[in-house]
C-alpha cells in the first residue's frame, strides 16, 4: 500500500483528492493549517497534520515515509493576495520552496520524492491570444500568479539540479462540492449558486462580459492522479487543467437560474484590481502526455456543485472520481 502526502489536504481540491485515494486503498497523510481548510471536510481515516505548510520541520516529519507529495497548499485568492502581499507570497512562493526541499531530502536510497503541485492560469495574465497553451507567454498581473510562476521556476530548479521529479498543473477556474460558498475570495460558482439557492441578488464586478474556463473538481481529482503516476523521471513537466470551453459570467448566471429553477437580481460593481477579462485554456498538451480530458459538462458540474451545497457529505468517489 502506498502513502501519500497532501499539503492543504482539508480543503476543496485537496480533501477530494484524499477521498479518492483512500477508495484504492492508499495510505493519506495531511498538513493543514486550518485557515481556510475544514477539518470535517477530511475523512478519519487520513493522518491529520495540524501545521503551517511554510515550517520546515513540519514539513520535514510529514514527508517521511512517504511515496509521493501533492502540493496544493496555498492562499488561492487574487484579492487576498493584493491586501495580504508578504502574507501570501510566504505561504505560496516560500511554501513551494520548502516543499520541494523537503521532496529532495526525504527521498530513499537518493531518489527524491515526487511533487505535483498546484499551478494556476493566473500566471498567464491577460494575454491576447487564446486559448493559452503552456507556451504561451506568461505575463501574471496579480501576485498570486507572480507567486505561482515563481514555483514553477523553482521547481525546474529542484528537478534540474536537485533530481526532484514535478509537474506543476496550471488549475483553471475549479469548482465543486467543499467550495465555501460564504468566503469573499472564493470562486465565483460556489458564491452564485449559494445566493441563488438563498434567493439573494448577484454582485458581478465588471460587465459580466468576461470569460471563464470553469473545470469541475470531479475532473481535476483525475488530472493529479494520472500526473503523479507520470511523475516520475526527474524532470519538470507543466499542463494545463482545464476544458477549453469559455463561458461568460452572466452565461454562467442564467445557467444556474435555470438549475435552481428561479432568478435573482443582477447587480454590477466595479471590475476587481487584477481580473484579467477573458481566461481561456488549451487542453491538447495534457490530453496527448497525460491521456486524460475534462469529461463533466458545466451543467452535469453545476449540478453537482449545487448537490454539495445542500449534502455537505456529499463524496465524489460516488461519481467514479
Amino acid at each position: 500500500m502506498a502513502t501519500w502526502l497532501i499539503t492543504g489536504g482539508c480543503g476543496f481540491i485537496g480533501s477530494h483528492l484524499a477521498d479518492a485515494l483512500l477508495a484504492r486503498g492508499d495510505g493519506v497523510r495531511v498538513i493543514d493549517d486550518l485557515s481556510t481548510g475544514k477539518r470535517e471536510n477530511l475523512s478519519p481515516a487520513c493522518e491529520l497534520v495540524v501545521g503551517d505548510v511554510t515550517d520546515p520541520a513540519t514539513v520535514a516529519r510529514a514527508m517521511e515515509g512517504v511515496d509521493g507529495c501533492w502540493h496544493l497548499a496555498a492562499v488561492a485568492s487574487v484579492e487576498r493576495s493584493t491586501e495580504a502581499w508578504i502574507e501570501c507570497h510566504r505561504v505560496n512562493l516560500t511554501g513551494t520552496i520548502g516543499v520541494l526541499d523537503a521532496a529532495r531530502r526525504a527521498g530513499a536510497r537518493g531518489r527524491a520524492i515526487p511533487v505535483v503541485y498546484a499551478s494556476s492560469a493566473a500566471v498567464y495574465g491577460d494575454g491576447p491570444d487564446l486559448p493559452s497553451t503552456e507556451a504561451s507567454p506568461t505575463r501574471p498581473l496579480t501576485a498570486y500568479g507572480a507567486d505561482k510562476l515563481g514555483s514553477e521556476l523553482h521547481a525546474r530548479v529542484a528537478a534540474r539540479i536537485h533530481g526532484v521529479p514535478t509537474t506543476g498543473l496550471r488549475f483553471f477556474n475549479v469548482h465543486g462540492p467543499r467550495q465555501d460558498p460564504f468566503s469573499p475570495y472564493s470562486g465565483v460558482i460556489s458564491i452564485f449558486a449559494r445566493k441563488i439557492l438563498d434567493r439573494q441578488p448577484l454582485l458581478i464586478h465588471g460587465d459580466g462580459g468576461q470569460s471563464r474556463d470553469f473545470i469541475s473538481v470531479a475532473d481535476v481529482i483525475r488530472f493529479l492522479l494520472r500526473a503523479m503516476e507520470r511523475t516520475r523521471d526527474g524532470r519538470a513537466q507543466i499542463y494545463n487543467v482545464c476544458t477549453g470551453d469559455k463561458v461568460t459570467i452572466v452565461e454562467l448566471a442564467r445557467v444556474l437560474f435555470r438549475l435552481c429553477g428561479h432568478e435573482v437580481e443582477m447587480h454590477h460593481g466595479a471590475a476587481r484590481p487584477g481580473d484579467i477579462r477573458d481566461s481561456l485554456g488549451d487542453p491538447e498538451r495534457a490530453a496527448e502526455a497525460l491521456g486524460v480530458r475534462a469529461v463533466w459538462s458545466l451543467e452535469r458540474a453545476l449540478r453537482l456543485t449545487l448537490d454539495g451545497l445542500t449534502d455537505p457529505t456529499l463524496n465524489l468517489t460516488r461519481f467514479g472520481a
